[in-house]
């Protein structure tokens, strides 16, 4: 039995490894990485939108207005993005996750 080929090589390394260990491949797990793959891309536009809402934002907003806030500004919105993802974000995580699994059941005929 031949493994898919994956999107992402680290995926297609350990359904091949799965595949030798147990004599059969391990959709559970495959679907799982790819889930969690659409959840980071999710995670990641919400990030870079609340980053752009922050641009220009001076004064005394949670974070001040001090010179060092930059950083820190972005590590809130990072966090942001990740507990509205965890949270059931704005839907775009389904809309990933479908698409990566269309192209990999795509690229396994």
């Amino acid at each position: 039995m031949e493994v898919a080929p994956a999107l992402d090589p680290r995926l297609s390394a350990f359904a091949a490894q799965s595949q030798a260990a147990t004599g059969r491949a391990q959709p559970g797990a495959a679907t799982a990485r790819l889930r969690a793959q659409a959840q980071d891309f999710e995670s990641v536009f919400l990030s870079t939108m609340f980053q752009s809402m922050f641009t220009g934002i001076e004064g005394d907003g949670p974070m001040g207005s001090t010179t060092g806030v930059a950083p820190w500004r972005s590590f809130i919105t990072q966090e942001y993005a990740k507990n509205i993802t965890q949270k059931g974000g704005i839907g775009l995580t389904d809309h990933v996750y479908r698409e990566l699994l269309a192209r990999q059941e795509s690229l396994a005929r």
